[in-house]
């Protein structure tokens, strides 16, 4: 009798060390959401998507408003509580200023920063920006309406954005890009995700539309591993084998 019980008690303890191995193969990351920077929208990283989703990953990208930084993070925050599981938040340019706070959210396992702003807190888009100018960025490229809405020049787009694409390719973004409000290039950023959870960084040693030393600059301070891909501001669409790669990297190094 005695024997039996021993016998089922560590079977109920082999059961349970099953149970917890099988939680934690659950929690491994597998959703991917990613949020767009100003002047473009999500369907430019449809070669990233295809990508991941081919490797099993779930891929919800984020159509923020481009009203207002708090705007923007409450529309992330919205798609990552559909999420049914932890997921790796990324973002592009401006979008590295909404996944920085939008990153607190406890479903976020880590961030991947694409030649995107990380910034610290009380620092905008626009005061990091000032800090280090791109180097020939064309003259007078972003333009302003009436009502306060930023975009950049179409006849400059190209040039600006995204140089290693099809010139076919760069000026159907120009006439389709997503302008943004003067608002979310002013609003300071709070305290930082980054600090808090991994990240990781994509240099785009091209861009035009950020300088690539303030993004070596802001990948250094936040202590994110680094990656350099000799591209374009638009590098999740002319790279997006490179990028997406990134993301998996990410996603991987965090379900360990």
């Amino acid at each position: 009798m005695h024997t039996r019980i021993v016998s089922i008690a560590l079977g109920g303890v082999l059961l349970s060390l099953a149970g917890a191995w099988s939680g934690a193969q659950a929690a491994s990351v597998r959703n991917i959401v990613i949020v767009h920077g100003a002047f473009a929208d999500g369907s430019g990283w449809r070669k990233v998507s295809d990508r991941l989703t081919a490797k099993g990953y779930k891929v919800t990208i984020v159509q923020e408003p481009l009203t207002s930084l708090q705007d923007d993070v409450a529309a992330t925050r919205r798609v990552l509580a559909l999420q049914d599981g932890p997921a790796i938040l990324v973002g592009h340019s401006y979008g590295g200023m909404v996944v920085t706070e939008a990153g607190h959210d406890a479903s976020v396992a880590g961030l991947v920063y694409v030649a995107a702003f990380q910034p610290e807190k009380g620092e905008s888009l626009g005061t990091l920006a000032g800090r280090k100018p791109v180097p020939n960025a064309p003259p007078d490229a972003i333009k302003a309406t009436a009502d306060g809405y930023l975009y950049l020049d179409p006849k400059a787009f190209p040039a600006a954005f995204a140089a290693d694409l099809p010139k076919a390719g760069a000026a159907f973004l120009a006439r389709s890009q997503v302008f943004a409000a003067k608002a979310a290039f002013t609003a300071e950023a709070g305290d930082p995700a980054w600090k808090s959870k991994p990240s990781w960084a994509l240099i785009a040693s091209h861009d035009r539309s950020i300088n690539p030393e303030l993004e070596r600059e802001m990948a250094r301070r936040a202590g994110s591993k680094v990656r350099e891909v000799a591209a374009s501001h638009a590098v999740y669409a002319s790279k997006p084998a490179e990028v997406a790669e990134l993301i998996v990297e990410a996603a991987r190094a965090v379900s360990n």
